[in-house]
């Protein structure tokens, strides 16, 4: 059904439980693609041994040069990018086949909903199961993962998320100057946007446990937002406000910004362009 590309960085233990869960709580077949990123941990050879697809940098090469690499191998209609600290729930990939066979079209880009121990993200569900594999209460994430009510929302961007493979080669997947990756995802998103999207859902009743921040804690990141503002002309923010409504209730496909509103906007980020 799906490709799912993970990269994973010496993350042994939460990529074994991530590869778990899709086998485990999935409705279809899927292929699972890993790059791996050093792999000193023995996940190279787990990796072997599992016959998993694979992809592999001797360093940490960062988000983006890791699913350009792993996208080449996919061998399905639709490329899933996928953390190595997920846990899928069950049947979260049969609620996003109901709606990409409802969407009417390709060009969409939808995400699974987040179920996090600390609540960052106004998209996720703030429910603790764990914060790490000594602590994970898989049992009670199964009880209960489908017990909170999260309406669909606007605003996909962040994994899971799922492109058709046409979009992914026709946006270059994640641009590699903004490696490791921070802001990789709203700059994606943007490239969608201009190739024409204008569905940006998250689906409500698709789930995964997220772990949080178990690999961008170790590295040095990259000045996301000012290069996102230098490379498109507006923040982030910005974006996320008037483009793609992330975090709004769903209503349908987006329209074009307000055009006073972006001409304010369009000032703010040319003021800032200058300062930074």
């Amino acid at each position: 059904m799906f490709s799912i590309i993970i990269p994973t960085w010496n993350n042994l233990a939460f990529v074994k439980l991530c590869v778990e869960s899709i086998r485990k709580n999935s409705a279809y077949a899927h292929q699972v693609i890993l790059h791996i990123n050093d792999g000193s941990d023995g996940t190279l050879e787990w990796a072997k041994q599992q016959k998993l697809d694979y992809t592999y940098t001797p360093h940490n090469a960062g988000i983006c040069v890791a699913v350009n690499l792993a996208g080449g191998l996919a061998k399905q209609d639709y490329i899933v990018y996928m953390n190595d600290d997920m846990y899928v729930c069950p049947f979260w990939d049969t609620y996003i086949n109901e709606e990409i066979q409802a969407a009417g079209t390709d060009c969409f880009m939808f995400s699974a909903t987040m179920i996090e121990p600390a609540l960052h993200n106004p998209c996720a569900i703030q429910l603790n199961y764990g914060a790490t594999i000594e602590t994970f209460n898989e049992k009670e994430l199964l009880a209960n993962c489908n017990k909170v009510a999260k309406p669909d929302w606007s605003g996909s961007t962040w994994p899971p998320a799922i492109v058709h493979k046409k979009y992914w080669h026709i946006t270059g997947g994640y641009s590699i100057e903004l490696s490791p990756g921070m802001s990789s995802d709203d700059d994606f998103a943007m490239k969608m946007w201009y190739a024409g999207c204008r569905l940006f859902k998250g689906i409500g009743r698709s789930r995964v446990y997220h772990f949080q921040s178990k690999s961008t804690l170790r590295i040095k990141k990259n000045n996301g937002r000012k290069q996102f503002l230098m490379k498109w002309g507006i923040n982030q923010s910005t974006f996320s406000k008037y483009y793609t409504r992330r975090g709004a209730h769903y209503t349908g496909p987006l329209a074009e910004p307000p055009a006073d509103a972006m001409k304010i906007e369009l000032l703010r980020g040319w003021l800032k362009r200058r300062i930074v």
